[in-house]
């Protein structure tokens, strides 16, 4: 029930996420000495903290839709974390260093981003692996 549980709440939340970051009131502009982004559309820092952009909240989006629907079955839901964990943990990684943290133009991932995204794939790889089946648990 966990795994589903994570599933449901990780959709939700990058739902909103995703549609907060399509609000301009809610993005701050980036300071000077920001890195630059071909893909500049919305581009500024989410609750001045995360830095986003247009693309950025698509894929907050898709993954929120994702969650939503996995939510309803433990094998979707499963799937779910451990897609999770793979994306964000390669994305936590690829933050980190300085010429590929804008993938190359295309998405901000520096920052504040790079321990949100650890956290978010170290979470969710422990509820995707570490969590048993419920079938193979049997009756209660």
């Amino acid at each position: 029930m966990l795994t589903r549980y994570f599933a449901l709440v990780a959709g939700l939340v990058y739902l909103l996420v995703g549609i907060i970051g399509f609000f301009p009131a809610a993005l701050q502009p980036p300071p000077p000495g920001a890195p630059e982004l071909t893909v500049d559309n919305l581009y500024g820092y989410l609750f001045g903290i995360f830095p986003v952009n247009v693309l950025h909240s698509l894929v907050h989006l898709a993954l929120g839709i994702w969650g939503v629907v996995a939510y309803r079955s433990f094998p979707g839901a499963r799937t779910y974390a451990r897609g999770l964990a793979w994306i964000y943990g390669i994305l936590a990684i690829i933050g980190v260093f300085p010429a590929l943290s804008t993938l190359f133009g295309l998405v901000p991932l520096f920052g504040h981003v790079i321990w949100l995204h650890a956290i978010t794939a170290l979470l969710a790889a422990y509820i995707g692996y570490m969590t048993p089946d419920p079938e193979r648990m049997g009756p209660r």
